[in-house]
This record gives structure tokens, C-alpha cells and sequence, in this order.
């Protein structure tokens, strides 16, 4: 009689699976702000970088990112198991269990607050309540038509905290709360359009969000709404802090990105909500900080 082997999954293939659940590489998304943030505190401070504190901003953000996404991913996943969509999710199928993924969950938000200990005081002080919106954002689905809101308020927290990491201080934090203001209504209103696709499950499993409750016309009107304010703050912030024509160079290709992210998404036709969400809103992250910090060099005189 042949003896059953049992196969082993190697600790590799259960990491690469976990990066595949949180979706590693989506922190395009919020990283340029921290860093625009962070560079433009180190500018109005004294013109140069603290690669350090560049550094541990980033430790900070994925970890963040990587434990909201995790708790996101747990916490929805019999959801998830009811939406054609995400049936193929990771903890749906099993190819991650429920302890990695909150293993890997409490490892990043140890790294978190290591983070931001390692950064100052202050940082370390408001890192519990920087993680409150990220766990309560997977529950408001259940609880209000808002939960895009939820979401946009914890995106906020990115480039606050990464001034904070920069300065320590509250004082003069003025821009930052512009910017954070910007990132939360940027991705809140792409989150508008991303949960237009979900509409007819949502309605059908009882899961709450705008398109839902009110229908997907309105909430691309919506997100058109919100983005227009976004610009606005994102206009508002390059006053703030006096940065140059290459700034503006900046925001005038988001604004070209922004229509045509509203112009190929319409209530009759979200086929291309993913070229929407993913490829368009990764190239306003990446354009933005881009031109920010070639005025922050070449106007504003950061040095390495």
C-alpha cells in the first residue's frame, strides 16, 4: 500500500498569496501624497531631505495599507463569497486561510506603530487613531449608504501623518489637512465609480453603499461632484504652500485625467470602470507627486 503524502504549501507561497490578497501593489495610490507631504514639510523646514524619516513614512504607509487591506478582506470575506465579482478572492477559495491573513494583519500593524514610534512622539500618539477608520470602513458597508465617506476619512490620515512625521508638531499643519482633504475625496469618489459594478449583489445581499441606495447615475454625478472639489484642494494646497508652474503643469494633466475618467464610465455602460479606477487614478498619484517634486527641486530648492 503506498503511504499518502501530504503536501506542505512552502512559507514563500503563502506570503506571495497574502501580497496577492492585499493587493501590494495599490499602494501607488496613496504613497505620492505621503511623500508630497513629507518633501514639502522637509522643504518649508530647511530644504532638505531626512531619507530616514522618507523611509520610515514609507514602512508606515504599507504598513497601514497592508493591515486595512487584510481586516478589509477577513472581515468581508462571506460577503465576498455572495458576489460573482470577488468569489475568486483569496480567502474565498481558500488559497489563504483566515490565521495568515490576520497573522499577516497583526504583523503589518506592528510594523505600523513601530513605524511611527521610531518617527516621534506625536506620530506614535495618533497611530491608534489613525487605524480606527480603517477597521471600521469594512463594517459600514453594513450600517450606512456612506461607506465610501469612511473610506475617504481614512485616507485623509496619509499625508496628515506624513507632515507630522516631518515636523512633529501640529503647528503649521495647515496644508497638510488641505491635501489629506484632497486624497480623501479622490479616492472616495473613485470608490463611487468602483461601487457602481456591485449595484444589482448589493441590492440582492443586503450590502450598503450610494449606488445602491440611490442608483449609479447619481453617484457618478457623485463622484464627478467630488472631484471637481478635489481639484480645487488639490489647487488650493500648491497656494499654500507656493509651489511653481510645474505644480500647475501637474494639475492641469489631472484635470485632463479626471475628465476622461468621468467621460468613459456611464451609467449605461461600466465596462471600463477597472481602466478607470486602476490605470487613471494610478497616473494622477504618479503625475502629481511627480511635478510637485521637480518644483519642490528646482523652484523650491530641496536638496538631497
Amino acid at each position: 500500500m503506498t503511504p499518502q503524502v501530504t503536501l506542505v504549501e512552502p512559507p514563500t507561497s503563502r506570503v506571495k498569496a497574502f501580497l496577492r490578497l492585499v493587493a501590494i501593489e495599490h499602494s501607488v495610490f496613496a504613497l505620492p501624497f505621503a511623500y508630497l507631504a513629507a518633501l514639502t514639510a522637509m522643504t518649508v523646514r530647511d530644504q532638505r531631505v531626512n531619507w530616514l524619516d522618507l523611509l520610515l513614512v514609507t514602512i508606515a504607509m504599507v504598513g497601514a495599507r497592508t493591515f486595512a487591506m487584510a481586516a478589509n478582506r477577513i472581515i468581508d470575506r462571506h460577503i465576498d463569497a455572495r458576489n460573482p465579482r470577488t468569489a475568486k478572492r483569496e480567502l474565498v477559495t481558500g488559497a489563504v486561510s483566515v490565521r495568515t491573513a490576520w497573522t499577516g494583519a497583526a504583523v503589518a500593524l506592528v510594523v505600523f506603530l513601530g513605524a511611527a514610534a521610531l518617527l516621534n512622539p506625536l506620530c506614535l500618539a495618533l497611530a491608534p487613531l489613525a487605524v480606527v477608520p480603517l477597521i471600521v470602513y469594512p463594517y459600514g458597508k453594513r450600517f450606512t449608504n456612506w461607506p465610501h465617506a469612511i473610506l475617504g476619512l481614512a485616507q485623509l490620515v496619509g499625508p496628515v501623518g506624513a507632515w507630522l512625521a516631518v515636523t512633529g508638531d501640529l503647528r503649521g499643519s495647515g496644508p497638510a489637512w488641505v491635501l489629506g482633504l484632497a486624497v480623501g475625496l479622490w479616492i472616495g469618489g473613485f470608490d463611487l465609480i468602483y461601487a457602481c459594478q456591485d449595484t444589482a449583489i448589493d441590492r440582492e445581499i443586503g450590502v450598503h453603499s450610494v449606488p445602491a441606495r440611490y442608483g449609479v447615475p447619481f453617484a457618478l454625478h457623485l463622484s464627478t461632484a467630488a472631484h471637481v472639489v478635489t481639484f480645487g484642494l488639490f489647487a488650493w494646497f500648491g497656494h499654500l504652500v507656493g509651489l511653481g508652474w510645474l505644480w500647475w503643469i501637474g494639475l492641469a494633466l489631472t484635470a485632463v485625467a479626471f475628465v476622461y475618467e468621468h467621460a468613459i464610465v456611464r451609467p449605461t455602460d461600466l465596462s471600463r470602470v477597472n481602466r478607470a479606477f486602476f490605470t487613471t487614478n494610478g497616473f494622477v498619484g504618479i503625475a502629481l507627486f511627480v511635478f510637485a517634486l521637480l518644483d519642490l527641486v528646482a523652484l523650491g530648492g530641496l536638496r538631497p
